[in-house]
């Protein structure tokens, strides 16, 4: 399908992307900011935090990951949009990943801000208190994909891993589909768009154009869909309905937590949905090609973008659970595959 290019608007961004260097500060409308805080030791590089200055409050749309430079690097931001950490009403955090809201509970403490996640999004590898089970449990999950056990040490979650998950901010406010952010002077309109995250939620600002879209729409790679247990039985289809529900227009400036802002949400979500379906095909052709037993030996086969053997640590645990979603997907759509994602496994509370 020859689909038509969106249009790049965050031309900074895009600029600071291509040299490898973190974005400057940018004034999007009158009371909206862009504010890149450092994600470190990561290919993303930075997270685009939004800044939003409504009638007497003050919110912050993923603040990041936490680090003393990340935290200078936001009090700077705020600074020039006339701000300071104190000022801060509001923290919304489009989904429960750390690199989103890491500064969360560090600004709720400096600021006495509260924090908000959709009502979907859970903790899933910390819901339990029992942090044996839970690095148990995700060991046996890898391993039933078929990791070997050379490298299941490098891909299982750490007791060091967990203990930092464990240390993120519990939110203090629950957004649901289709309410509004509590804050005076604002207009903004939570979508639940579940894929990347069980809870991931979209904000919609239509009084400035604006769709800030965290990590479910991005303008040039396509989100992570991970099958991740416990969790969603089938991701990638709640992957697929959510981003028809995002996909409304076609004309309002979208504001991802990652790369570079840009106009053509319509266009860029038609990408990602053959992106994922030629994904879908390429399992359906190692499947049979390579009569593989193993989600690990189907992901070991497919095409990545560095190559199956440069993925180390946590991108090869990415990779074997994408793959995982993948699986679950094609078998839900009447597809035989006789490969072990899921087993009985003791339960672990939410």
């Amino acid at each position: 399908m020859n689909l038509p290019p969106i249009i790049i608007t965050g031309l900074a961004q895009k600029e600071a992307w291509q040299n490898k260097v973190v974005p400057p500060v940018e004034q999007l409308g009158k009371d909206v900011w862009s504010i890149p805080v450092p994600f470190p030791d990561n290919p993303m590089r930075y997270t685009l935090s939004y800044l939003l200055l409504g009638d007497g409050d003050v919110v912050l749309i993923d603040p990041g990951w936490d680090s003393d430079a990340g935290l200078d690097q936001l009090a700077a931001g705020l600074r020039h949009a006339g701000v300071g950490l104190t000022d801060l009403t509001g923290i919304v955090v489009t989904h429960f990943h750390s690199d989103h809201l890491g500064m969360a509970a560090r600004l709720r403490t400096a600021s006495g801000a509260w924090v908000a996640l959709g009502d979907k999004e859970v903790r899933r590898l910390t819901a339990s208190a029992d942090a044996d089970l839970v690095l148990h449990n995700d060991r046996e999950e890898l391993t039933l994909w078929g990791v070997p056990g050379d490298r299941l040490a490098e891909a299982a979650l750490d007791r060091l891993g967990l203990i930092h998950l464990r240390n993120l901010a519990d939110p203090d406010l629950r957004l649901a589909d289709g309410s509004l952010v509590p804050a005076k002077g604002l207009d903004l309109r939570v979508v639940t768009t579940p894929g990347h995250s069980p809870g991931h939620i979209c904000l919609v600002d239509e009084p400035h154009g604006l769709i800030f879209s965290g990590d479910h729409v991005l303008p040039r790679i396509s989100p992570h869909i991970a099958l991740e247990l416990p969790g969603p039985a089938n991701p990638l289809a709640n992957y697929y309905e959510s981003l028809d529900l995002i996909a409304f227009e076609d004309a309002m400036e979208v504001c991802p937590a990652h790369e570079y802002r840009f106009i053509g949400m319509q266009r860029r979500v038609a990408q990602l949905i053959e992106h994922n379906r030629e994904r879908s095909a390429e399992v359906l052709r190692v499947l049979e090609t390579h009569r593989p037993e193993t989600i690990w030996d189907i992901a070991r086969h497919l095409t990545w973008s560095r190559g199956w053997e440069s993925l180390q640590a946590f991108s090869l645990r990415l990779a074997v659970s994408e793959t995982a979603s993948h699986v679950v997907y094609l078998g839900s759509q009447g597809h035989d595959i006789d490969v072990p994602v899921t087993e009985p496994r003791p339960a672990v509370s939410r």
